[in-house]
């Protein structure tokens, strides 16, 4: 018989699951969303990064949501929500409306994901809550290895047929069996209604972000046209005055989205630039590789999901060897050696690419560079948090960790809209290598950049109990999960 905490913890975890899978699952359908609703390289990139864009945008207001309406009622109505848009997507009869669906369904995410860890530390404490946050984590590692994996799957297997929207289905019965377990089991607590919920703030975010995606999205294809440079200055004037605006609504005493110390913290503001720079070159190779499987090689769905894997073990295994001790012994140094794997893996991934013979290609051909970089990645993503979390104080640790996840999903978005653009551009002359080796210059130059930042970052880490609130004083809703994004 499992205990009500134990199931508490399950329903969490899922919820959680359900997040990284659509993040990553939809991946390999872009061949089939072509034969199916017409989808070009644009559409496809919407699919994909508009999910990571919205998600990424309402984070910190989703904490904050649930800080005020309390965290059940919260997590049942993103949980409802995301199930319906899940639907929604799966149905969807063009391109537009499964782009408008998958908008929708990463602010559901939003609404939904910062109550997670909230819901955690209300039903646990002490020793309990240590021991559910060394399960909960690695657990949560999985989504991003199964992700491409089982969309290939699902698609190759064109269950009933189905094919591309079954990515979408599996989410149903799932979501809907949590809905009943957490109605039933997640004890009912009230919000705080004195906390105020900042909708100005949420807005210039949402309206800022979106000025910095729409062009990067859309530029390549119309030629970069005078409006897109435009949107991304006004993008960047956008977040200039979210900044303003944030600090004179602390000074009113209003509550504003972000914790008003936190932008005068060099570190953390250097390490919210290392964080979009990350896993933008992170997610945006990922893809490049997805596109290249299918597109260039021809690889179903199911073979080139499958050869997501040597990048996913790669990260599995320098995520455990960062976090179990090497983070620990040499401190900030790990970041550092990290880029250079994922740029020794690169290099490797080049050569291996202008050795290839187009008659005989197998995967084995790449898994090397591919594993030597994701070791590297994994490097990096185990221990990046916990650095950045170190420049800030325990008052302020609800906050600036929903603020991470924030920029992480963000630079998801951007990284799958520059380098799909890059890759992509390349791919329409069949230029396949070409296109990859873009791409990869690209990530060096980006990690080249992020290497730098970490010499800006405190020398230690905070002890990962202290960055879930476990002995420090109670973090916020606001502290949504740190994605690992393999």
């Amino acid at each position: 018989m499992v205990s009500n905490g134990g199931l508490i913890l399950v329903v969490v975890i899922v919820a959680e699951l359900m997040d990284l899978l659509d993040a990553s699952i939809v991946n390999v359908a872009g061949p089939d969303l072509e034969k199916s609703l017409g989808a070009g390289s644009v559409g496809l990139q919407w699919v994909i990064g508009g999910y990571a864009l919205t998600l990424g945008a309402g984070l910190v207001l989703g904490g904050r949501l649930g800080d005020r309406y309390g965290r059940r009622r919260m997590f049942l109505t993103g949980l409802a929500a995301f199930t319906a848009c899940s639907l929604l997507c799966a149905v969807a009869p063009n391109i537009e409306s499964l782009i408008a669906f998958r908008l929708l369904q990463g602010v559901a995410g939003a609404m939904l994901l910062p109550q997670g860890l909230g819901l955690l530390r209300e039903n646990f404490s002490g020793p309990e809550l240590a021991k559910v946050f060394a399960i909960f984590g690695p657990v949560l590692g999985l989504g991003g290895i199964i992700g491409p994996v089982l969309g290939g799957f699902l698609i190759e297997g064109d269950f009933f047929g189905l094919g591309w929207r079954s990515v979408f289905l599996v989410n149903l019965p799932i979501g809907i069996a949590a809905l009943i377990v957490a109605a039933r089991f997640v004890p009912k607590k009230a919000g705080d209604c004195t906390v105020r919920v900042d909708l100005t703030g949420a807005a210039l975010v949402a309206v800022s972000c979106a000025l910095l995606v729409l062009p990067l999205n859309q530029g390549q294809e119309e030629g970069w046209p005078l409006w897109t440079w435009l949107s991304m200055a006004a993008s960047v004037i956008g977040f200039a005055l979210f900044a303003l605006q944030q600090r004179r609504t602390a000074a009113a005493g209003r509550g504003p989205l972000v914790a008003p110390g936190l932008l005068r913290k060099p570190a953390f503001t250097v390490g919210l630039g290392g964080i979009a720079l990350f896993f933008g070159g992170l997610i945006g190779t990922q893809l490049v590789l997805t596109l290249f499987l299918q597109i260039g090689r021809h690889f179903t769905a199911g073979e080139a999901g499958l050869g997501n894997l040597p990048l996913a073990v790669g990260t599995a295994i320098g995520g455990a060897v960062s976090g179990a001790f090497l983070a620990d012994k040499i401190g900030r140094k790990v970041l550092q050696i990290g880029p250079l794997v994922q740029l020794a893996g690169a290099a490797l991934l080049w050569f291996e690419l202008d050795g290839l013979d187009a008659a005989s290609f197998s995967i084995r051909d790449i898994v090397p560079g591919v594993a030597v970089a994701g070791v590297g990645a994994g490097m990096v993503i185990a221990a990046l948090f916990s650095f950045i979390l170190a420049a800030v104080d325990n008052d302020e640790i609800g906050s600036a960790s929903g603020v991470l996840s924030a920029v992480q999903a963000v630079g998801g978005s951007i990284g799958v809209a520059v380098f799909g653009s890059v890759f992509l551009a390349q791919a329409r002359t069949d230029d396949f290598i070409g296109g990859f080796h873009r791409a990869l210059i690209v990530q060096a130059c980006l990690l080249v950049v992020f290497l730098a930042i970490t010499f800006l970052l405190p020398r230690k880490g905070r002890p990962e109990e202290e960055q879930h609130g476990i002995a420090t004083e109670p973090a916020t809703g606001s502290d949504a999960k740190q994605h690992l994004a393999v």
